[in-house]
Formats: C-alpha cells, sequence, structure tokens
C-alpha cells in the first residue's frame, strides 16, 4: 500500500528511500531522513578557476578539468603548465619553441605537434612527447605546418588540417602515416574525438567557416554546421559528445556537440581566443588566450536530488 503525507494541502508520496528513476519535477517524502525532496536541473554554467600565471596566447593543451597541461604561447614558447582544478604549475619546457600548434594527449602523457616559431623557423614539422615531467623529441610529421589540430592519445594520435593543408596524419607513439585527407582543406578549428572518430569543427579556409567533419580512421564526411561560424578556439571531449568553445570573431559562445548537431550552450564569462582548452564534452577547461589570463571549467547541464524541508511528521 501506497502511503501519501499532506504537506500545505498536497498528498505526497512517502518512501524509505529516495526513488531510483526520480523525473525533473517530481517530490516525495523520505520517510527515514524525515525531509521533503525534489529532482531538479541544474543548468549548465562556466565557473573561475585559477588564474594562468602568463597573459599569453597560441598556447595549446588537453587533459581532464582537474588534470591538465598548456603549452607553449606568445609569450613564453618553450614552457609547459600542469593545471590540478584549482591552480597552475610550472612542468618541464618544450625542447622547440612554438604556438599554434596541435596538442593532445594527458597530463603524464601528452603530444605536442608542429605550429610556428618566430623567424628564422616559422612553420615546422617538430613533434614531440611530455611524460609529465620532462620533454622528449619525437619523429617529424612528413611536411611542415601551423594552426593544426589534434586528438585522441599519445600512442594513438591524429593531426588533421593546417595552414594551408587538408591532410590527415595518424600516429602510433613511434611514426606518422598518411590518413584520408579533410573534404575542405582548412586550420584554426577545434578538434575533439579519437584516432578512429574524430570531430573537426569550424575554422578558415580562406574565410571564417561554420561546417564540421567527422573522421572514421579512414575517411571524412560533412557534418552538421555550427550556429556559430568561428575559427581559433578550442573543443574537447568525443565525438559523440564534444564541447567547442571561444574563437574569432572573439566569443565566449560555447557549443555541445551530441553526435548530429550542435546545440549552444552556456557562455564563457570572457570571450577569447587562442586559449588552452581540455576536458570531456561535459566537463571542459578553458585558459588564458587573447585578451586575458583567466581560467574557466564547465559543468554540462545535469539534474539532482534536493531536500526542500526537514519534516518529523511524528
Amino acid at each position: 500500500m501506497t502511503t501519501y503525507r499532506q504537506v500545505k494541502g498536497y498528498s505526497i508520496k512517502s518512501v524509505a528511500s529516495d526513488p531510483d528513476n526520480a523525473k525533473v519535477g517530481q517530490v516525495w517524502y523520505n520517510s527515514t531522513e524525515l525531509k521533503l525532496k525534489n529532482k531538479l536541473t541544474i543548468a549548465a554554467a562556466w565557473a573561475s578557476g585559477g588564474n594562468y600565471p602568463d597573459t599569453t596566447h597560441g598556447l595549446q593543451g588537453d587533459g581532464t578539468q582537474t588534470a591538465a597541461f598548456a603549452a607553449g604561447g606568445s609569450a613564453d614558447l618553450d614552457s609547459t603548465k600542469e593545471y590540478d582544478g584549482s591552480s597552475w604549475t610550472a612542468g618541464g619546457n618544450m625542447g622547440t619553441n612554438r604556438y599554434t600548434f596541435g596538442a593532445n594527449g594527458t597530463q603524464t602523457a601528452g603530444l605536442a605537434v608542429a605550429g610556428f616559431a618566430p623567424f628564422p623557423t616559422g612553420n615546422q614539422a617538430d613533434v614531440e612527447e611530455y611524460n609529465g615531467s620532462s620533454w622528449s623529441e619525437q619523429n617529424n610529421l612528413p611536411a611542415v605546418t601551423q594552426q593544426n589540430t589534434g586528438c585522441g592519445t599519445q600512442t594513438a594520435a591524429l593531426k588533421f588540417g593546417g595552414s594551408p593543408d587538408a591532410s590527415t596524419e595518424e600516429y602510433n607513439g613511434t611514426s606518422w602515416t598518411a590518413g584520408g585527407d579533410m573534404n575542405s582543406p582548412r586550420y584554426a578549428m577545434a578538434g575533439a574525438g579519437t584516432q578512429t572518430a574524430a570531430l573537426a569543427s569550424g575554422g578558415d579556409t580562406g574565410s571564417i567557416i561554420a561546417n564540421s567533419e567527422e573522421y572514421n580512421g579512414t575517411s571524412w564526411t560533412e557534418g552538421n554546421d555550427l550556429n556559430t561560424a568561428r575559427k581559433d578556439f578550442s573543443g574537447s571531449g568525443l565525438q559523440t559528445l564534444a564541447l567547442v568553445f571561444g574563437g574569432n570573431p572573439t566569443t565566449g559562445a560555447t557549443e555541445q556537440y551530441d553526435g548530429t548537431s550542435y546545440t549552444t550552450t552556456a557562455s564563457l564569462a570572457t570571450a577569447r581566443r587562442l586559449g588552452a582548452g581540455a576536458g570531456t564534452g561535459s566537463l571542459a577547461l578553458y585558459s588564458a588566450g587573447q585578451p586575458t589570463n583567466s581560467t574557466e571549467e564547465f559543468t554540462a547541464e545535469t539534474t539532482a536530488t534536493r531536500a526542500v524541508k526537514t519534516i518529523d511528521f511524528d
């Protein structure tokens, strides 16, 4: 027999424990805890994190919201910083100066690919691996490039696009092999996913674009467009649950991709471009870039159970 309690004229279901599959808006009385409870939606939001130590742009990063790395950038071309969820500390310096390059992996197994270095170097093909304390030189890309994008892990990585470039290169932890070309040569795009399931969003083909492409390990196919065309922005997550944020023209726009389409979600508090991004499609990090050294942390929309009031009917 179902038991109900009368609360301000309403009949509220009384249960000994919280229901496993409560729906948003549902209200119940937990007779064990003596609490009136409900299920509610918590909106997506960006929150402040620890400031990046340098005012810089063109840096790149990856990892998770609580264990990220960022490297390079206009202010300190060979530096590496590590984030623990609250503050940044210095890591080992790269062997090569660079910015606007591709980066992927984790805080203890990262990868830096190609990029631009000041005169006389220019575009480069140099590749380095990070072990959490130091960088080591690896086999170069077949060709120089910059403003390329990457995704995947240190031992199963993908490099795609660049300036000007439609090529895709696959890395196995030792060497690079050619993958399928993108449908449109582009650079300064956002990347997400894995070596066999990647997502490229936006970028520049001579003009700023909104279209996306998906990679299946062999070839690229056209996907649906972003809501906001942009370049010089970051992405995180997987091909089926990705997040893209910031960009040029300078914006705080954030969009979540579900494997089919992009949905606009909470905007960054500080619009920016050319920052370092990391994380997943639901928990992300964006730090530094033009015109700020602030860090912001994203949490996607979620649901939660809340105790509304303590009531002892006895």
